[in-house]
């Protein structure tokens, strides 16, 4: 099974104060450190036990500059076969539909079998496997949580839905699935692995070679821009109701009453 897996590098918030920039038209990014979405590992490391299972390959892809490539290496050292980057000037500020129309035209010059994303990445719009799935005019499935392979043109895809409870469903191959994260326990990649990845060739795609318009992507085509960054003010501190059970209860009712919320 030939499986692709788009993935995408974002700041580390373990690691990073995130803070908007003086202008707020972003975060401020010096000295940053960035990992991959934390989505997308658990979306490698399932498409890493489906070809262990049942053979194939397994591709990543991110859409990103120079410095994406490491979190491509880092996947590969994690166990995928292949990484492909797709950078030029003009993908710069893509939104949601424009990232999206860049994986597709790279998808279309291969032929894969099943398309993994993660659910969502850090700006939590949760876009992009549906649009490109659209786009593809193949089938979808978000949130999914387990995958179970039937044959060849089929899989059985289980998908978080309200209440705890669990959604399956069958779904012709090729698809495109958002990966939920707890699906698995993504391996630990070591320095050994990283070393051994080091010299692999990464392609690197640009507009021209993808037949992409520079007007469909990056800033001057996207329907979505965002305008401003900011850190909302603090609130009024909360109250904290102290004594036994009772009074506890007592006061909380009196609090209700005198603000409304009950006759």
């Amino acid at each position: 099974m030939e499986i692709l897996v788009c993935i995408k590098m974002v700041p580390d918030t373990a690691e990073n104060e995130i803070e908007p920039n003086s202008d707020g038209t972003d975060i401020e990014r010096d000295d940053l450190v960035y990992s991959v979405n934390e989505w997308d590992n658990y979306a490698v490391e399932e498409a890493i036990q489906i070809r262990d299972n049942i053979g194939g390959s397994v591709t990543v892809v991110t859409a990103g500059d120079e410095n994406s490539e490491e979190i491509l290496r880092r996947e590969m050292a994690m166990g995928a076969d292949k990484g492909i980057l797709l950078s030029d000037e003009a993908f710069l500020n893509s939104d949601g539909k424009g990232i999206a129309t860049i994986l597709r035209a790279e998808i279309e010059k291969g032929k894969y079998d099943l398309i993994l994303t993660g659910a969502q990445a850090d700006d939590g719009a949760a876009q992009v496997g549906g649009m490109l799935a659209a786009m593809l005019d193949i089938p979808y499935a978000s949130l999914v949580s387990s995958i179970e392979i039937i044959d060849d043109t089929r899989i059985k895809v289980g998908r978080e839905i309200e209440g705890g409870n669990r959604e399956m469903n069958e779904i012709d191959l090729p698809c495109v699935l958002s990966i939920q994260t707890g699906i698995n326990e993504p391996r630990y990649v070591g320095i050994r692995g990283i070393r051994k990845v080091a010299s692999l060739d990464i392609p690197v795609h640009n507009a021209s070679e993808l037949n992409i318009s520079p007007d469909t992507v990056g800033e001057a085509g996207s329907m979505v821009k965002k305008i401003d960054y900011f850190v909302p003010e603090p609130g009024e501190g909360a109250e904290i109701l102290e004594g036994s059970n009772e009074e506890i209860i007592e006061k909380l009712v009196d609090l209700l009453k005198s603000n409304g919320g009950i006759k």
